[in-house]
């Protein structure tokens, strides 16, 4: 904590000591942090319980400690939780209903750009590349408020076991990907306003291309290189080392990724996400593998067993991200936001208009469940009737905006020319309200409806596939042969 807490003070410093000064820090900064922390704890708690939504909370204390109202820390404090900001993005797999859920995402994604144009365009008359900018930021979708609103705003009901639930997290993952290749046009932007004879073809595309590619190439390479190489002759030798081992590969593979991303014109943001989708991966899936374990104490206990990545990342990091980096993140969302020039009138009525607007364009996701129910072999008498709830739960669960929305538009605020303050308050008022919106829907809707959602018997739960980690997959044979099949599996065939 003091090491945190203390200042380095370079004022009046001569170049030739090529060290900064230790200061002891004064009451006042550590007691401002301290309550800044304790508020950003209490408000996730008091906004969650709330609006189902914690980081509204981090975005208010975030108002209210920075510069927009108190500027109660300071600007250096400020400036520095700003850079530290970071998100998370959960990978699931997308095999069940991808197809229904492909088409979700593209009616989540599509119709708020083109709702944006037709009122933001013709109606409040902002500019085309403007207009673009608000609509992918009204395209994406909370995928961490998705899984909140899945999970802590039921009664114990598992709603991922549920096929609009697995529609639902499969589309708010797409669209939380378009979100992230979006940052990475929109970034692109800046240089076009500075140099018109730029070839902006290159400039727009070269994210895209590049986002595209390594989502294509980095299962193929993984899958047919990586992963046989990593299983022949690293997993075996892995146990010895339990989540030492684990932390290494993620910083290697994270790193790598991330420099990839960077350089190849995407989001590091992505080429994070790509990273965690690289690592799932690389394990062997066969029942005897070090990696099949049922949880972290086996894996950490048993010999020839190990910690998976998603339990070495539980055990090291997740402290560090629910309560610090992610809190820092959302108040620094608040830190930007211009608050006293979103209570003038103009603002308010058209920031309370597009937020109308935006909760009908991501509502319009829950047509796909009477859609696919009658593309599915479904009775088309009373198909609306027979599948509101389904298709309410699943188009207000994608309302939600939350902080990759917010992102967006301070990249186009900050970093491009074309956002204009008004467009940037329109839009931070229909995110914001947009993430309130959403999740209270849904409370409400699963407070009265839940059971019938989840038992319902073409959109409730599913039954359990035997999939994954070896279930079902394993023959006596393979058996008899033992590790060998899971360590040789891949490129390399036979025994070493």
């Amino acid at each position: 904590m003091s090491v945190f807490v203390t200042r380095a003070v370079a004022e009046n410093i001569p170049e030739d000591r090529g060290f900064l000064e230790y200061h002891e820090p004064t009451v006042i900064p550590l007691l401002t942090l301290i309550s800044f922390f304790v508020l950003l704890g209490a408000s996730e708690w008091l906004a969650g319980a709330v609006f189902k939504a914690g980081l509204i909370g981090h975005i208010i204390v975030g108002l209210i400690y920075g510069t927009p109202i108190g500027n109660i820390l300071a600007l250096e404090w400020q400036q520095t939780f700003v850079d530290l900001g970071g998100l998370t993005v959960r990978l699931d797999l997308l095999k069940k209903n991808f197809l229904l859920s492909v088409c979700a995402a593209c009616v989540g994604i599509l119709t708020p750009i083109g709702l944006c144009y037709l009122l933001m365009y013709l109606g409040y008359g902002y500019g085309a590349v403007e207009t673009f900018i608000v609509g992918a930021a009204l395209s994406a979708t909370s995928l961490g408020t998705t899984f909140v609103v899945m999970s802590g705003a039921n009664t114990g009901l598992d709603f991922v076991q549920t096929r609009v639930g697995i529609v639902l997290v499969s589309a708010a993952l797409l669209d939380d990907i378009s979100g992230l290749i979006m940052v990475s046009v929109i970034h692109q932007l800046g240089p076009i306003a500075d140099n018109p004879s730029i070839n902006i073809g290159w400039i727009i595309g070269r994210p895209i291309v590049a986002s595209v590619a390594l989502a294509a190439l980095t299962p193929l390479i993984c899958k047919f290189l990586f992963s046989p190489l990593f299983r022949r002759y690293l997993e075996p030798h892995l146990p010895r080392f339990k989540h030492a081992s684990n932390m290494v590969l993620m910083t290697v593979v994270l790193s790598a990724f991330i420099a990839i991303s960077s350089y190849a014109g995407a989001s590091v943001l992505y080429g994070s996400f790509l990273a965690g989708a690289f690592l799932s991966g690389l394990p062997s899936t066969h029942s005897d593998g070090p990696f099949a374990v049922e949880s972290r104490e086996q894996g950490e206990a048993q010999p020839g067993k190990m910690p998976t990545f998603v339990h070495s990342f539980e055990r090291y990091l997740h402290g560090a991200q629910t309560y610090v980096l992610q809190p820092l993140f959302f108040a620094s969302i608040g830190f930007a936001i211009p608050f006293s020039k979103l209570w003038t009138g103009e603002a308010i009525w058209r920031g309370l208009v597009a937020t109308v607007v935006m909760v009908i364009a991501k509502a319009a996701v829950g047509m796909c469940v009477p859609v696919g129910d009658l593309v599915g072999g479904g009775d088309r008498r009373g198909v609306l009737k027979r599948t509101w709830k389904p298709a309410t739960f699943l188009g207000m669960a994608m309302v939600a905006r939350g902080e990759i929305g917010l992102l967006i538009i301070q990249v186009g605020l900050n970093q491009t020319p074309f956002l204009s303050e008004e467009a940037f308050v329109t839009a931070a008022w229909a995110i914001i309200l947009n993430t309130i919106v959403g999740p209270v829907s849904v409370g409400v809707l699963l407070g009265r409806q839940r059971r019938v959602i989840y038992d319902d018997e073409v959109w409730g739960v599913q039954a359990k596939e035997t999939a994954g980690l070896g279930v079902g997959a394993d023959t006596e044979e393979d058996r008899k042969k033992g590790w060998r099949v899971w360590a040789d599996r891949g490129v390399f065939r036979g025994g070493r």
